[in-house]
């Protein structure tokens, strides 16, 4: 039986199995393959568990480490797929529905400020 992400030790199941995907993902892991996971993760974690979870520990612009990225709308829709699957294979509740619904807008956002259209 699923349950809800209601704590942090959610997140971070939710954060890693998502991140395993992306780093196995053919069109993501190498977008990702310069990422210090060991130091990325906490602030996931953090960023993800001040989204859901209303904790306020992410302090940052998570929009800035995207600029320089050479990413498109494939990247993006292929990101939002792997979250949402994510999300679907471990939890189920308001709160893992809010967790893609956040993601669709983080990404939309996102696209809109790099320029580009879905």
């Amino acid at each position: 039986m699923k349950t809800d992400i209601l704590e942090r030790k959610d997140v971070e199941k939710l954060v890693n199995e998502f991140y395993r995907k992306v780093f196995a993902d053919e069109l993501l892991a190498p977008v990702f393959s310069q990422v210090d996971w060991q130091h990325h993760a906490p602030i996931m974690y953090n960023f993800w568990s001040s989204m859901l979870l209303g904790d306020k520990t992410y302090a940052g612009n998570p929009f800035q480490k995207h600029v320089d990225l050479s990413i498109g709308v494939v990247h993006f829709e292929r990101w939002l797929y792997l979250f949402s699957t994510t999300v679907d294979e471990h939890f189920e509740g308001l709160t893992a529905n809010e967790a893609k619904a956040r993601a669709q807008s983080i990404a939309a956002i996102f696209q809109h400020k790099l320029g580009l259209k879905p």
